[in-house]
Protein backbone atom coordinates (compact mmCIF):
# COMPACT_ATOMS: atom_id res chain seq x y z
CA UNK A 1 0.00 0.00 0.00
CA UNK A 2 1.34 3.27 -1.16
CA UNK A 3 1.56 6.32 0.88
CA UNK A 4 -0.74 8.45 -1.45
CA UNK A 5 -3.36 5.60 -1.11
CA UNK A 6 -3.43 5.92 3.07
CA UNK A 7 -3.71 9.58 2.99
CA UNK A 8 -6.31 9.93 0.19
CA UNK A 9 -8.37 6.85 2.37
CA UNK A 10 -7.48 8.83 5.20
CA UNK A 11 -9.03 11.94 4.03
CA UNK A 12 -11.49 10.57 2.64
CA UNK A 13 -12.48 9.34 5.93
CA UNK A 14 -12.06 12.41 7.71
CA UNK A 15 -14.53 14.27 5.23
CA UNK A 16 -17.26 11.03 5.70
CA UNK A 17 -16.56 11.97 9.34
CA UNK A 18 -17.35 15.34 9.43
CA UNK A 19 -20.26 15.13 7.26
CA UNK A 20 -21.60 12.21 9.61
CA UNK A 21 -21.03 14.60 12.83
CA UNK A 22 -21.50 17.86 11.98
CA UNK A 23 -24.55 17.86 8.75
CA UNK A 24 -26.85 14.48 9.59
CA UNK A 25 -27.34 14.75 13.61
CA UNK A 26 -30.09 17.69 11.43
CA UNK A 27 -31.36 14.88 9.90
CA UNK A 28 -31.61 12.42 12.17
CA UNK A 29 -34.52 9.67 11.80
CA UNK A 30 -35.18 8.14 15.51
CA UNK A 31 -32.20 9.55 16.37
CA UNK A 32 -30.25 7.46 14.03
CA UNK A 33 -27.84 8.86 11.46
CA UNK A 34 -26.31 7.15 8.86
CA UNK A 35 -22.80 6.00 8.83
CA UNK A 36 -20.62 7.09 6.51
CA UNK A 37 -17.61 6.19 7.68
CA UNK A 38 -18.54 2.31 7.13
CA UNK A 39 -19.87 3.55 3.98
CA UNK A 40 -16.75 4.49 2.64
CA UNK A 41 -14.86 1.33 4.89
CA UNK A 42 -17.02 -0.84 2.90
CA UNK A 43 -16.45 1.00 -0.69
CA UNK A 44 -12.37 0.58 0.25
CA UNK A 45 -12.72 -3.21 0.74
CA UNK A 46 -14.73 -3.58 -2.59
CA UNK A 47 -12.38 -1.75 -4.65
CA UNK A 48 -8.94 -1.77 -2.59
CA UNK A 49 -8.28 -4.81 -0.71
CA UNK A 50 -8.60 -6.29 2.92
CA UNK A 51 -5.25 -4.50 3.59
CA UNK A 52 -6.50 -1.53 3.32
CA UNK A 53 -9.88 -1.82 4.39
CA UNK A 54 -8.87 -3.43 7.42
CA UNK A 55 -6.54 -0.12 7.99
CA UNK A 56 -9.01 2.23 6.96
CA UNK A 57 -11.69 0.84 9.19
CA UNK A 58 -9.33 0.66 12.79
CA UNK A 59 -9.00 4.72 11.75
CA UNK A 60 -11.84 5.23 10.79
CA UNK A 61 -12.95 3.26 14.04
CA UNK A 62 -10.93 5.29 16.39
CA UNK A 63 -11.83 8.68 14.79
CA UNK A 64 -15.49 7.71 15.40
CA UNK A 65 -14.75 6.76 18.62
CA UNK A 66 -13.01 9.83 19.80
CA UNK A 67 -15.20 12.41 17.61
CA UNK A 68 -17.77 14.34 19.94
CA UNK A 69 -20.39 13.30 20.49
CA UNK A 70 -18.71 10.34 22.19
CA UNK A 71 -20.66 8.78 24.96
CA UNK A 72 -19.27 5.69 24.74
CA UNK A 73 -16.09 3.17 25.76
CA UNK A 74 -13.60 4.07 22.90
CA UNK A 75 -12.56 1.02 20.57
CA UNK A 76 -15.79 -0.10 20.09
CA UNK A 77 -16.67 1.51 16.68
CA UNK A 78 -12.93 0.43 15.77
CA UNK A 79 -13.67 -3.27 17.01
CA UNK A 80 -17.23 -2.69 14.70
CA UNK A 81 -15.60 -0.91 11.59
CA UNK A 82 -12.53 -3.64 11.41
CA UNK A 83 -15.27 -6.38 11.62
CA UNK A 84 -16.94 -4.81 8.71
CA UNK A 85 -13.74 -4.36 6.49
CA UNK A 86 -12.57 -7.87 6.98
CA UNK A 87 -16.42 -8.93 5.85
CA UNK A 88 -17.12 -6.39 3.01
CA UNK A 89 -13.34 -7.87 1.70
CA UNK A 90 -14.60 -11.24 1.73
CA UNK A 91 -17.39 -10.02 -1.18
CA UNK A 92 -14.36 -8.81 -3.62
CA UNK A 93 -13.54 -10.80 -6.37
CA UNK A 94 -11.55 -10.14 -9.45
CA UNK A 95 -14.65 -8.64 -11.33
CA UNK A 96 -16.50 -5.41 -10.26
CA UNK A 97 -19.43 -6.40 -8.06
CA UNK A 98 -22.79 -5.98 -9.04
CA UNK A 99 -25.31 -3.13 -8.25
CA UNK A 100 -26.92 -6.42 -5.95
CA UNK A 101 -24.21 -7.44 -4.38
CA UNK A 102 -22.72 -3.97 -3.05
CA UNK A 103 -26.24 -3.81 -1.75
CA UNK A 104 -26.17 -6.74 -0.12
CA UNK A 105 -22.82 -6.00 0.98
CA UNK A 106 -23.78 -2.78 2.25
CA UNK A 107 -26.88 -3.84 3.95
CA UNK A 108 -24.73 -7.13 5.82
CA UNK A 109 -21.74 -4.47 6.47
CA UNK A 110 -24.20 -2.32 8.12
CA UNK A 111 -26.33 -4.73 10.44
CA UNK A 112 -23.25 -6.69 11.64
CA UNK A 113 -21.18 -3.31 12.02
CA UNK A 114 -23.86 -1.74 14.07
CA UNK A 115 -25.41 -5.56 16.08
CA UNK A 116 -21.40 -5.20 17.30
CA UNK A 117 -21.45 -1.88 18.51
CA UNK A 118 -24.77 -2.43 20.41
CA UNK A 119 -23.41 -6.12 21.15
CA UNK A 120 -20.46 -4.47 22.43
CA UNK A 121 -22.05 -1.90 24.66
CA UNK A 122 -24.51 -4.12 26.20
CA UNK A 123 -21.49 -6.46 27.53
CA UNK A 124 -19.72 -3.37 28.54
CA UNK A 125 -22.73 -2.63 30.42
CA UNK A 126 -23.63 0.39 29.08
CA UNK A 127 -27.17 1.40 29.38
CA UNK A 128 -28.70 1.01 25.24
CA UNK A 129 -32.01 0.32 26.22
CA UNK A 130 -34.05 -2.70 25.73
CA UNK A 131 -33.34 -5.64 22.57
CA UNK A 132 -36.89 -4.47 20.86
CA UNK A 133 -35.48 -0.98 20.63
CA UNK A 134 -32.10 -2.00 19.93
CA UNK A 135 -33.01 -3.84 17.33
CA UNK A 136 -35.56 -0.85 15.94
CA UNK A 137 -32.28 1.02 15.72
CA UNK A 138 -29.83 -1.28 13.80
CA UNK A 139 -32.86 -1.25 11.51
CA UNK A 140 -33.12 2.37 10.88
CA UNK A 141 -28.92 2.37 10.64
CA UNK A 142 -29.29 -0.45 7.95
CA UNK A 143 -32.23 1.29 6.12
CA UNK A 144 -29.96 4.53 6.07
CA UNK A 145 -27.18 3.22 4.78
CA UNK A 146 -28.84 1.70 2.10
CA UNK A 147 -30.28 5.26 0.87
CA UNK A 148 -27.02 6.78 1.39
CA UNK A 149 -24.88 3.88 -0.65
CA UNK A 150 -25.87 5.26 -4.36
CA UNK A 151 -24.57 8.68 -3.43
CA UNK A 152 -21.35 7.71 -1.48
CA UNK A 153 -20.45 4.15 -2.72
CA UNK A 154 -19.67 4.58 -6.13
CA UNK A 155 -17.78 7.84 -5.81
CA UNK A 156 -15.70 6.19 -3.28
CA UNK A 157 -14.85 3.51 -5.06
CA UNK A 158 -13.95 5.15 -7.64
CA UNK A 159 -11.53 7.42 -5.79
CA UNK A 160 -9.82 4.21 -4.44
CA UNK A 161 -9.95 1.95 -7.42
CA UNK A 162 -7.69 5.05 -9.13
CA UNK A 163 -5.16 4.25 -6.48
CA UNK A 164 -4.45 1.02 -7.18
CA UNK A 165 -2.16 -0.15 -10.40
CA UNK A 166 -4.96 -2.01 -12.06
CA UNK A 167 -7.43 0.54 -11.27
CA UNK A 168 -5.20 3.16 -13.21
CA UNK A 169 -5.20 0.27 -15.88
CA UNK A 170 -8.74 -0.05 -16.34
CA UNK A 171 -9.51 3.97 -16.19
CA UNK A 172 -7.01 4.25 -19.20
CA UNK A 173 -8.90 1.44 -21.32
Amino acid sequence: MSLARAAVGLLVVLLALALQVSLFPHLAWQGVVPNLVLLVVVAAALSGGAQFALLLGFAGGVLLDLAPPADHVAGRWALSLVLVAWIASRVRQETRPSTLAVLGCVAASSFIGTSVFALSGLVLGEPLGSVPEILGVIAVAVLWDLLLTPFVLPWAMKVFDRLTPAGRERARA
